[in-house]
């Protein structure tokens, strides 16, 4: 292994000042691209889709649990996949394993779900095992084919207006390495963080940063 070298600390700084110039370019790059993503156009989603979910049959609009804003993870767990019966995607998995509380996403009225083939039985076996709290849905027609997620594993994000749903955005195969934070997940979205310092298209519900987190017991209507 060829190592970097050893220096003194007014070099270490020095290298770590120069770092962060560029460091801080990507972070507005970032957030230029979030905004971007922000003012994408919209498309209506005009299909009945059906899931089966923990207690029973359930539309798209019912997995928005009320709220304006729905990310959907499709999980690739089904037979075939990996070691099936017992455990899905290892990508996926992975995935779940990292994800946020979903207390903060809903306080930004947002609801993140995941989504696969596998009949609920196995769903609720595997989700128990590995402690996972994100609702999990069934996959009955063509909602993954539609969606750009027949195969393999993507994120679609959707927002609600009344009773008509639109397709905001997605991301797949390696954009759903960065997933899993609160705010990597609002970034994708139409409404993006909420906060007043970002670049929203008119209109955008925002309320100042910081003041809005709490811990994920404390958001009001927690259980």
């Amino acid at each position: 292994m060829t190592a970097p070298p050893i220096v003194t600390p007014q070099e270490w700084a020095a290298a770590r000042e120069a770092l962060l110039v560029k460091e801080k370019e990507l972070t507005r790059a970032r957030d230029a691209l979030a905004a971007e993503r922000r003012r994408m156009p919209r498309l209506e989603v005009e299909k009945e889709y059906r899931f089966e979910g923990p207690d029973g049959p359930a539309s798209l609009h019912d997995l928005f649990a009320g709220r304006s804003q729905l990310i959907v993870y499709r999980f690739f767990f089904e037979p075939g996949v990996a070691k099936w019966p017992e455990s899905g995607c290892p990508g996926c998995s992975f995935m779940a394993d990292q994800m946020g509380h979903v207390a903060h996403l809903n306080a930004r009225d947002t609801t993140l779900v995941l989504a696969s083939r596998a009949p609920q039985a196995d769903i609720e076996r595997y989700r128990t095992r590995m402690g996972w709290q994100v609702p999990w849905y069934t996959i009955t027609d063509d909602f993954d084919a539609d969606h750009g997620v027949d195969e393999w594993h993507g994120t679609n994000a959707f927002l609600r207006d009344g009773d008509r749903i639109y397709r905001t955005y997605f991301v797949s195969d390696r954009g759903d390495e960065g997933m899993g934070t609160t705010w990597s997940y609002l970034d994708i979205t139409a409404f993006g963080r909420q906060e007043e310092w970002e670049d929203s298209p008119e209109g955008t519900p925002q309320t100042p940063p910081y003041q809005w987190w709490h811990l994920h017991d404390e958001y009001p209507g927690a259980a």
